[in-house]
């Protein structure tokens, strides 16, 4: 793996007008905030589920979005005459996400729907990658909703990605997106088959996993 020095040149590498980068940082506070009040959202709806419900279906929460530096770097193979602000905010809502991890596969359902009925989110898209993964294996459910940040910014619009997935699908996607940093994104063939034998097997361990827990819900139904 590259040293961080190493990266640091690169993204030295490129160039900004000030004026340009200053704006830049400042349509990255508005998606910061629009992030901020997704997960506000879901940290509601995980801090319900513990005081209401049985099951919470929410195990954890990452956010991330990225700076004005590392998208400089995101930018580095560009031809100069396209680092446009235009373009560099077209980026930015594509480095904005936010990523929800639960115990099984049925739960990642449950909470999509109650994101598409959310009265504060628009929803402008979604990716089913769990009934229909990647050719690489890769698994996921992805839904792009829009925000509202109010009167403060002018009723300004921010697009915020969110990424449902388990834990183990979550360890899949982590290592292989290692693997392909690694390799400069030509992971070799063998690389790349194993790691499709894995997700398969990631996600017959996960059915297994929810069937344990429907075997164990039957019990504790005789019990009582």
């Amino acid at each position: 793996m590259r040293e961080s020095g190493e990266m640091n040149k690169e993204n030295q590498n490129i160039r900004f007008d000030v004026d340009e980068f200053e704006k830049l940082k400042r349509t990255l506070v508005k998606y910061s905030c629009a992030l901020e009040v997704v997960v506000t959202h879901l940290n509601n709806l995980n801090t319900y589920y513990n005081a209401f419900e049985p099951v919470n279906p929410i195990e954890h929460i990452k956010k991330r979005i990225k700076s004005p530096e590392s998208i400089a770097g995101k930018l580095k193979k560009k031809k100069a005459s396209q680092l446009r602000l235009n373009l560099q905010i077209k980026i930015c809502r594509i480095l904005q996400e936010l990523e929800s991890f639960v115990p099984m596969q049925k739960n990642i359902y449950e909470i999509v729907e109650i994101i598409r009925n959310q009265p504060d989110f628009t929803l402008v898209r979604e990716k089913d990658y769990l009934n229909h993964p990647k050719e690489s294996g890769y698994r996921s459910y992805h839904l792009i909703v829009e925000i509202n940040l109010g009167r403060l910014f002018g009723d300004q619009i921010c697009q915020v990605e969110i990424q449902l997935r388990t834990s183990a699908m979550d360890f899949w996607a982590t290592l292989e997106h290692k693997v392909k940093y690694k390799y400069d994104g030509q992971m070799p063939e063998y690389l790349s088959h194993e790691l499709q034998i894995s997700a398969e097997q990631i996600h017959e361990l996960d059915e297994r996993m929810y069937h344990i827990h429907e075997l164990v819900d039957e019990i504790n139904e005789d019990l009582i």
